[in-house]
């Protein structure tokens, strides 16, 4: 875990919490996006 820019995996709801804004209304306006929840790790790829 501590090759994780963050230095830890997700907590379930930190997931929960995208998934449930993504079902709102309040993500009426996101379209075509690809929201990809990894603590950073792909931000750092190469």
């Amino acid at each position: 875990m501590s090759d994780l820019p963050l230095g830890r995996s997700a907590k379930p709801r930190e997931i929960a919490d995208m998934l449930a804004f993504l079902a709102s209304d309040r993500s009426a306006y996101t379209t075509g996006v690809i929201v990809t929840i990894d603590g950073g790790m792909s931000a750092t790829a190469a």
